[in-house]
């Protein structure tokens, strides 16, 4: 599979605009699970997630990816597949299907003495993998380890850490009443809320890898009446699992301050924290050698975002992550891959493939 069919692969990917929850990510998935069958996988689909099994050495290595995307219909028009010096452009190029793309051009380019290998693309990876996350932890039990071809960190390193999720709402109660004639009646949920976000934001501690932001915030009826109800959607991170609790109980420990109103808690732990293991740290070592015999000098990082990685960690598989293609602009206009990095790191995977190391 040389550039041009990568290209080609890629483009036909990015064209199908996948948005989480559309019959696009089938379509995508269904063409990732032809490019599978080619090679000699047996491809299930599990709702309109894929696993392939295709036959090989030792253990299975778990390869993950996801076919759905951030961008809404429609965006093609505006954000058009293209390749222009060196740098292909659309979206969900780089997140990733991109990766995608790797993927399949690292099973083409593998010996005859690759190992074993397990596909898993899940559907849902931009929701938190609501639906994939028995699936993943089904897929991951006897992989010997797990490449997931999320995005390269910036300058092409590789991810041995990520940082846990929680997305939480909080509820606040008021009481309404008239804002000119008898505000003092009222208890106004807005005044909490507003409260209760500068005390959430007090909670960030980037030392400890600690990220707290409220995203999202709604409330009230009308500029003349105390606001009886708001509401705030919040995005927690950590990045060890031992700092689970310890945000957890700050956020509940949080108490009202207005008088008359009251807090409610709901949500939860999308994604534990993947950190840094001895086995991760023994898979970046194997890359970062079989790197260097194909010019790449490949450093080791973290991420702040989260990847199906994240759960597959959670259930004692050695995770390397960031397999997927240098580039930038993720979930942004920007967004873009160096189309050089496409065959390079598929040439990386596919050592990777055929290690009997690892």
């Amino acid at each position: 599979m040389d550039e041009r069919d990568i290209i080609s692969l890629l483009r036909r990917l990015v064209e199908v605009e996948s948005p989480t929850g559309d019959p696009g990510v089938r379509e995508a998935a269904e063409l990732m699970a032809s490019e599978l069958r080619a090679l000699g996988a047996e491809v299930r689909f599990l709702g309109d997630h894929v696993r392939a099994e295709l036959p090989g050495e030792g253990a299975p290595l778990l390869l993950l990816g996801h076919t759905d995307t951030v961008w809404q219909l429609g965006t093609l028009e505006d954000m058009p597949f293209g390749v222009e010096d060196g740098i292909a452009r659309g979206p969900g190029v780089y997140d990733m299907k991109g990766g995608l793309t790797i993927l399949v051009a690292a099973l083409h380019r593998a010996g005859p003495a690759r190992r074993a290998v397990r596909v898993f693309l899940t559907a849902d990876e931009e929701q938190g993998s609501r639906t994939a996350k028995p699936l993943l932890e089904e897929a991951a039990q006897g992989a010997a380890a797990a490449f997931v071809l999320e995005p390269a960190l910036p300058g092409g390193g590789l991810k041995t850490a990520r940082k846990g999720l929680g997305r939480f709402w909080l509820e606040v109660g008021g009481r309404a009443a008239h804002s000119g004639t008898s505000s003092h009646e009222g208890a106004s949920a807005i005044e909490e809320l507003a409260r209760q976000v500068i005390r959430l934001h007090e909670l960030n501690d980037p030392q400890r890898g600690i990220s707290v932001n409220v995203g999202v915030i709604a409330g009230g009826t009308w500029a003349n009446v105390i606001a009886a109800e708001a509401k705030a959607e919040i995005d927690v991170r950590v990045s060890r699992a031992a700092d689970v609790p310890r945000v957890e109980f700050a956020l509940a420990a949080l108490e009202p301050s207005v008088p008359g109103t009251t807090l409610a808690w709901s949500g939860g732990w999308t994604r534990p924290p993947l950190e840094r293991s001895e086995g991760a740290a023994k898979l970046f070592a194997r890359a970062r050698e079989h790197g260097r015999r194909l010019g790449l000098d490949l450093e080791e990082g973290s991420s702040g975002g989260g990847s199906d990685g994240n759960l597959v960690g959670a259930v004692g598989v050695p995770v390397l992550d960031g397999l997927g293609p240098v580039g930038g602009g993720a979930h942004a206009q920007d967004e873009h891959v160096v189309v050089a990095s496409l065959p390079r790191r598929a040439d990386l995977l596919a050592r990777m493939l055929e290690d009997p190391g690892i």
